[in-house]
């Protein structure tokens, strides 16, 4: 039996957590691991570049840059699966609905991280690809019908001038 009921596999978004075998609802999933630091530390690892930052409270921030923190792989979604809890200063991800073998654990990195870093326009979760792909279907409808309906006033201008002669 594997250690973890999922696995790290590549996503749309880079690399993902997949599940392996069902998971249920409310189901402890992984713990977010890393060295404990001072926000403002973290602050500054972050203005040079440093990634997998989560924020427990307002004095402290764990670094999970380390390739042992397995769960730095869970993606963002704004439609999730799991959610993160802070439990005792210790940082866990636990399912919110049944995980299907083979779906991709996802939870919603929250408010700030979508307004600031991901931003609304490339966030690749299903749930704004399908608000996006609606929008461009949309666009290319209205598109659609404006040239329609210029066709169709050229068409009536021409009968008319023929009219006239």
């Amino acid at each position: 039996m594997p250690k973890y009921p999922f696995r790290v596999g590549r996503a749309r978004t880079g690399l993902g957590l997949f599940a392996t075998e069902p998971i249920k609802k409310r189901a402890f999933i992984v713990e977010y691991k890393g060295p404990r630091m001072s926000n403002e530390k973290a602050d500054k690892l972050e203005a040079r570049g440093s990634k997998y930052m989560y924020q427990i409270n307002s004095k402290w921030t764990i670094d999970g840059s380390s390739r042992k923190n397995i769960a730095r792989y869970a993606n963002h979604s704004c439609r999730p699966n799991a959610e993160s809890d802070t439990v005792r200063g210790r940082v866990i991800i636990r399912a919110i609905k049944n995980i299907k073998p083979g779906d991709e654990i996802v939870y919603d990195y929250g408010d700030d991280y979508f307004k600031y870093v991901i931003t609304p326009s490339r966030c690749k979760c299903d749930k704004c690809r399908g608000k996006r792909a609606a929008a461009q279907r949309e666009a290319r409808l209205k598109a659609k019908r404006r040239a329609t309906r210029a066709k169709n006033a050229a068409r009536k201008a021409r009968a008319a001038r023929k009219k006239r002669r």
